[in-house]
């Protein structure tokens, strides 16, 4: 007789800000990257979602999958509990209820835990010891308190890149004990609309040949230099075309929107920068499917979800020269420095129109593959 065997429980912490849209496709991702397992590799999945992103949760396919709501405690009394209980209060009774073997991704890490279970703490990026005048005094305390009790009190934590390791060694005494995992996050292309060409385009009213920025309105994220670009290569007489996406800023007095729209105004380019919103991502997807290029302007990143589309779409990319850029897109990527509208402008201006059969990056199901083996040698 064969042993049946047991299937790793891996908890899947599902508790983000509804508005983080790059921290929800990333944990979706996770999920759903599992799939490329063989069988016999496969892992119960135990989602513990917070009941505000249940519209999320239910698009997930996966086999050995338990959706369980949950209302997680706040942060800060969550740290309280944790530290008159001494036990980590954010998961113990998580893990134990549901036999958990493993749980991604710990943010909170307020004790050291007594479980069995693997409990393995995610940290997107280091961005505020970069730009710290992007974030308030008090969110940059609160990042790096949150950070050291991590580097503390857990044993394995991962990252998105060998930039961001490096960046953890660089501002943090990392604890010999602690295993740094990187777990290169790869985009999952799915739901894509039963539509052609024209008609997505006629849709979102873009011409035959349109770049691509799916970025939130941030700062950091750049899109200025784009905008810059664009009006210089006007005063040459060169007409381009820019789709953007992305959640518009909650105020409306937003400082960094009015100077985009300031940009537009000053040099009239209202027809050459059309600003589509939050769209469904299938449409999203498709427009990125058949853009010209993806711009990535962004000042900073961990490992842009935008440039792991790209690869899964086989679109080609101009992206600003981070040394996280260079290590996603390698040789395929054209790059160029982040606030230098002139050279930005000499890539577009000699830009070529896509030939649509050209591969440019590992096939889907290979880079799938590798990367939910790459995911489950974490938790083994």
């Amino acid at each position: 007789m064969f042993e049946k065997t047991h299937r790793i429980r891996l908890g899947i912490l599902f508790n983000f800000n509804v508005k983080w849209t790059g921290g929800i496709i990333y944990n979706l991702n996770i999920i759903k990257t599992l799939n490329f397992l063989e069988e016999k590799d496969k892992l119960t999945v135990v989602v513990l979602y917070n009941p505000a992103l249940k519209k999320y949760i239910d698009e997930i396919e996966y086999p050995y999958l338990e959706l369980v709501p949950h209302n997680f405690s706040s942060i800060y009394k969550g740290y309280v509990d944790s530290i008159l209980k001494n036990k980590n209060v954010f998961v113990h009774d998580l893990v134990i209820n549901h036999k958990l073997d493993a749980i991604f991704p710990m943010h909170d890490y307020p004790v050291k835990s007594k479980l069995d279970a693997k409990l393995v703490s995610w940290y997107a990026d280091l961005q505020h010891m970069y730009y710290p005048q992007f974030f308030t005094k008090r969110k940059r305390l609160e990042r790096n308190a949150r950070i050291k009790l991590i580097l503390k009190n857990s044993k394995d934590l991962v990252v998105s890149s060998q930039a961001v390791k490096d960046d953890f060694i660089k501002f943090f005494k990392l604890p010999k004990t602690l295993n740094v995992h990187i777990y290169h996050f790869v985009s999952i292309i799915e739901g894509l609309p039963d539509m052609t060409f024209d008609e997505i385009r006629a849709k979102y009213n873009l011409p035959e040949h349109y770049y691509m920025i799916s970025n939130q309105f941030h700062k950091h994220k750049n899109h200025k230099v784009v905008f810059e670009a664009v009006a210089e290569l006007k005063k040459k007489g060169i007409e381009v075309s820019i789709g953007i996406t992305g959640r518009f800023p909650d105020q409306p007095d937003s400082p960094y929107m009015q100077e985009l729209h300031d940009i537009i105004n000053k040099n009239n380019l209202k027809k050459s920068i059309k600003f589509l919103g939050l769209i469904p991502r299938g449409d999203q997807l498709l427009l990125m499917k058949y853009c010209k290029a993806i711009l990535q302007p962004s000042l900073f990143e961990g490992w842009s979800t935008v440039i792991e589309d790209a690869k899964s779409l086989q679109v080609p990319v101009i992206a600003a020269n981070l040394d996280v850029n260079i290590e996603q897109l390698q040789e395929k990527g054209t790059y160029h420095e982040p606030h230098n509208v002139a050279q930005l402008v000499s890539i577009m201006e000699n830009y070529p129109n896509r030939d649509y059969t050209k591969q440019l990056y590992d096939s889907y199901d290979s880079r799938m593959k590798a990367a939910a083996y790459e995911l489950l040698s974490v938790f083994k």
